[in-house]
Parts: structure tokens; C-alpha cells; sequence
């Protein structure tokens, strides 16, 4: 696009909602433009740019925070500060994906266990989340 945008064009041509982007003015990813006197705030068509930026940045799963951080670098001569950025954020991704392991096994053996249960039995999925599992029976396994 060429030329100044309103809100409401750099919001259809971006792809998000106008409320979107005053989130990211208030969160300091994107400038917000002086309102001239009687008239509406103008958009560079690089603040479009910049949209697509944080959004190709959240697809990969970094927080706006760390949006920030890597939009400061965006003249692509900070490659260490970059790569630390990813570094840790790969190291997070780690954590929760072995964290969303542990949950899918957990939830799978209580699953397992609530079939096995005899109907007018104890459901062992409330059970474990009530902490009141009848003594004698075993919790599912981690």
C-alpha cells in the first residue's frame, strides 16, 4: 500500500482488528501518529510492515515482550542479541512441551483408570483433582 493509512485501512490490509492495534500502541510496538487538528491519525505504510513483523513473530510463538526486544534489533546487525532471544525461547518451548507430556500421561492414566472403575464406584478423574481418592487405590502414574 502507498501512502498514509487510517486505523481502520491499516487494520484491513494488516489483517487484525482496529482494537488490535491500538493494543500494540499501548503496549509500544507501533507508534501512534499526531491527529492533525479536525482530522483523523495517519499511518506510514511501514507501520504495515511492522504488523506483519509481530505477527510472523508471534506465529513462532515469542511474546509481545520479546516482540519488542527483537523489533529493536530489526536492522539485522544484531545477530547474537537475535539468536539469544530464540535460544531462550526454544529452551521454553522445551519446558512445555515436556511439561504437556507429562499432563497428556497423567490425564491418559486417569482416562484409563475411569474406564476400569466399576459404575457406582469412585470416578478417579474427580478424585484426583479433589485429592480424595479412596485409600487402598492407587492415583494414576505420572
Amino acid at each position: 500500500m502507498q501512502g498514509p493509512l487510517t486505523i481502520g485501512r491499516l487494520a484491513k490490509a494488516a489483517g487484525v482488528n482496529v482494537e488490535t492495534i491500538r493494543y500494540y500502541q499501548r503496549r509500544g510496538l507501533i507508534g501512534e501518529p499526531r491527529r492533525p487538528p479536525g482530522g483523523h491519525r495517519k499511518y506510514a505504510p511501514e507501520v504495515l510492515e511492522q504488523i506483519a513483523f509481530i505477527r510472523r513473530a508471534q506465529q513462532l510463538g515469542f511474546s509481545l515482550a520479546e516482540v519488542k526486544d527483537l523489533m529493536q534489533l530489526s536492522d539485522g546487525k544484531s545477530t547474537r542479541k537475535s539468536r539469544a532471544i530464540a535460544e531462550r525461547k526454544v529452551e521454553f518451548l522445551h519446558r512445555q512441551i515436556t511439561q504437556l507430556a507429562r499432563m497428556r500421561r497423567r490425564l491418559s492414566g486417569l482416562i484409563g483408570a475411569s474406564k476400569r472403575a466399576a459404575r457406582r464406584q469412585f470416578c478417579p478423574i474427580i478424585a484426583e483433582l479433589t485429592g480424595a481418592a479412596p485409600r487402598g487405590r492407587k492415583k494414576a502414574a505420572a
